[in-house]
């Protein structure tokens, strides 16, 4: 399973991209958000990878920063909401936007992404806002250092606990979750499933 790909986006499309990586070509889908930031380039660029695997293949999806696809892999764990309307929503909230309409239960915000009608809205407000994803203003979205420049090697524990602390756990709680996944899991597991199994541990 690809966690994370770093190399030159060679093609851009409406809804997704080609990175190049040691001279092979990743299809990735993205949000229009991070679209716009990207550019074709020869400089290198690094995004986080959610791969998933359905009965028509293999698709990944592609963030400049683990809050967002935390947010991403939070708002599939909502009854209706597939990865096209995770990424919908993603495109008109940023994850702290999000986590502070939750917890207001502001239905009308999370409506205005694309195909999210309003029954889908208040499903998701309500099944997210008592979660530490909905802590509102504790939830910090670390800005991106040029898109293009090269994101720092740090380890899939890390960046699990990162992104759980980015969700509103507390650092002993996250570290915790990621260390039960990891004992799970193993330690070569990727880092969409590390989070994944990890968010798995910090609920029950």
């Amino acid at each position: 399973m690809i966690g994370r790909l770093r190399g030159r986006i060679v093609e851009l499309e409406a809804e997704e991209l080609i990175i190049d990586v040691a001279g092979v070509g990743y299809v990735v889908r993205c949000g229009a958000r991070a679209l716009a930031r990207l550019t074709v380039s020869d400089d290198e660029v690094t995004l986080h990878i959610e791969s998933q695997t359905r009965e028509d293949g293999t698709r990944l999806y592609g963030f400049l920063d683990r809050e967002e696809q935390a947010a991403f892999l939070v708002l599939q764990a909502v009854q209706g909401v597939g990865p096209k309307a995770a990424l919908a929503v993603l495109d008109v909230l940023t994850p702290a936007e999000l986590a502070s309409a939750c917890a207001r239960e502001d239905k009308a915000l999370v409506a205005r992404a694309n195909g999210v009608g309003p029954k889908l809205a208040q499903r998701i407000v309500s099944e997210l806002k008592d979660k530490p994803f909905a802590a509102g203003a504790s939830l910090h979205v670390a800005p991106v250092a040029g898109a293009r420049a090269p994101a720092p090697q740090i380890s899939n524990t890390g960046e699990a606990t990162a992104a759980l602390m980015g969700l509103g756990y507390a650092e002993p709680a996250a570290r915790r979750a990621v260390e039960q996944a990891l004992a799970r899991l193993g330690p070569d597991a990727a880092l969409p499933a590390l989070i994944k199994a990890a968010l798995q541990e910090a609920g029950r």
